[in-house]
């Protein structure tokens, strides 16, 4: 007879956390045991371990919170890849358990372990392969929002200190070798003791004043060291010239995708010294230059000349299919500005540029149109002569076009009436921004009925209603002197966003989103198109 069970021995212990879990986690038995197993450290089967469950104890571990299991894994990890987004799944789970403690032990780890190779070359049995560590993709987790979440500012200082420290304890082991070969040739014999391969870090960085200095000095020593840092997304915020300059030549060109400069006024003369240091990298797919203060409304010879410089060095770049030139004013300029590119545009941001009907009449007749998957004209008057340009730049991109963004445009009811039969024909369309737009409830109900045949649609971002303001002068908001708001009647708005509500759930399209808040939900990025 077979020994009995009692019902408790299958439950999880109850020191493993009840967090909410996806589909395809919590109910996989692997994974349930493979929670039960990292509720305990040290983990008692870890040297005995196959290799392929490592994955799903990894899992198990980031999503429960078990940094110190994390450490020994990693310490051990018998491939020599570990990629975050691969192992935990998908983009939202990192978001939503946020760890600091956890990519922190991930970090740390390999620290040790290459601290261990070098003082040991060769001997080291822990069995550990790993040479190339992808933490791409970590979402940011901002302050506040959870009290051990990881920002990518200090994800970005943590992996800089973790390079530099690695790169220190290189330099004192050799020295310490040095000294124990004494005469002519005891520099020589430490240097040509065998180094270990190390491991490469791909990351995505993001610097401001603040980490500007750790991350030049991880990039600069760290460059042929035991830990390297390979960038593929790079952001700088209010980062001077020479220091931009500085980092993007520290940078390995070959893992490069996105550079994002934010609001630095460079203009015209500042791009001019940059943009010829983005040629080094030939993968270079996606530019934002927003807030770089450009302003060429009123021609100059200087701008004229400036402009050329500029497009110039744009079509310098082959592999650029992402463009963000937010907030600067290029009045009548757009086709100078691009007309170098050598290939199509698939993403175009031009929100605010104070565009004119003559450049989105070249962009409807450009090789750009209908290749466009993204594009952002939020900021523009649409209620005057930029309406009809913009339509028939619409009928050009209808077959390409999943992200449209035209908020804050000063469109009423009749304007979006003229652009709903182009908007239906764009049938690929996944996402519509119209926020801060002058549209009543019984344009917004029209929009959706007849945007419901678009398969794809997905969000939906959709301004107040006008007819849910209360009839009184706008008041200044709280601790502004320039900007005022509207006074909002909250019955009113319940009861439109009830009946656009309801319109939804007769539908039947539960995919679809409809909502009045302009933050809190993923813009969908060029390399998720």
């Amino acid at each position: 007879m077979a020994p009995s069970r009692s019902r408790s021995s299958t439950r999880i212990p109850p020191c493993i956390p009840k967090r909410q879990l996806p589909p395809g986690y919590s109910d996989s038995l692997l994974f349930l045991c493979a929670r039960r197993i990292v509720a305990h450290h040290p983990l008692p089967i870890l040297p005995a371990l196959p290799a392929h469950l490592y994955p799903i104890l990894f899992q198990a571990a980031f999503l429960d919170g078990r940094p110190l299991v994390l450490r020994d894994l990693v310490a051990a990890w018998p491939f020599p890849v570990l990629n975050f987004q691969r192992l935990v799944g998908r983009r939202e789970l990192l978001r939503d358990h946020p760890c600091k403690l956890c990519v922190q032990a991930v970090i740390l780890a390999v620290v040790a372990q290459l601290r261990r190779e070098l003082e040991e070359p060769g001997r080291d049995s822990s069995g550990c392969r790993l040479r190339v560590l992808d933490v791409t993709g970590v979402p940011d987790d901002p302050a506040g929002r959870a009290p051990d979440g990881m920002s990518v500012w200090s994800g970005t200082v943590a992996l800089a200190k973790a390079c530099v420290e690695v790169s220190k304890h290189q330099r004192e082991f050799l020295r310490r070798g040095s000294k124990r070969h004494k005469g002519r040739s005891g520099a020589a014999t430490a240097a040509a003791a065998p180094q270990p391969p190390g491991v490469d870090v791909h990351a995505d960085l993001f610097v401001n004043g603040t980490s500007y200095g750790i991350l030049r000095d991880a990039l600069q020593t760290g460059a042929t060291g035991p830990l390297r840092l390979k960038c593929r997304e790079f952001q700088a915020e209010k980062l001077s010239l020479a220091g931009i300059v500085s980092l993007l030549e520290s940078l390995d060109p070959s893992c490069v995708r996105r550079v994002d400069l934010r609001f630095r006024n460079l203009g015209l003369t500042g791009l001019s010294v940059i943009l010829p240091h983005l040629s080094r990298f030939p993968e270079l797919r996606s530019l934002k230059l927003q807030y770089s203060n450009v302003d060429v409304r009123r021609p100059t010879p200087e701008s004229a000349i400036g402009i050329r410089c500029l497009a110039g060095q744009l079509g310098m770049l082959p592999s650029l299919r992402e463009l963000n030139l937010g907030s600067s004013r290029l009045s009548g300029n757009l086709r100078q500005i691009l007309c170098d590119l050598q290939a199509p545009l698939e993403s175009l941001e031009l929100a605010f540029c104070s565009l004119v009907p003559a450049d989105l009449a070249f962009l409807s007749q450009s090789f750009h149109a209908p290749a466009l998957k993204r594009l952002d004209l939020s900021g523009h008057d649409f209620s005057q002569g930029l309406l009809e340009p913009l339509r028939l730049l619409l009928e050009e991109t209808s077959a390409s076009l999943l992200h449209l963004d035209l908020m804050e445009c000063r469109m009423a009811d009749s304007h979006l009436d003229a652009l709903l039969p182009t908007l239906r024909r764009c049938s690929r369309l996944r996402f519509l921004g119209l926020y801060g737009n002058s549209l009543s409830t019984a344009a917004l109900k029209d929009l959706l009925q007849k945007t419901l045949e678009l398969p794809d649609l997905h969000l939906v971002v959709y301004p107040f209603p006008v007819d849910c303001y209360k009839p009184e002068p706008p008041r200044r908001v709280p601790g502004s002197r320039r900007i005022y708001e509207e006074p909002m009647d909250g019955e009113r708005l319940a009861a439109a966003t009830a009946e656009i509500s309801q319109l939804l759930a007769n539908s039947g399209r539960t995919d679809l989103v409809w909502t009045y808040n302009p933050y809190g939900h993923g813009a969908l990025d060029y390399f998720s198109l």
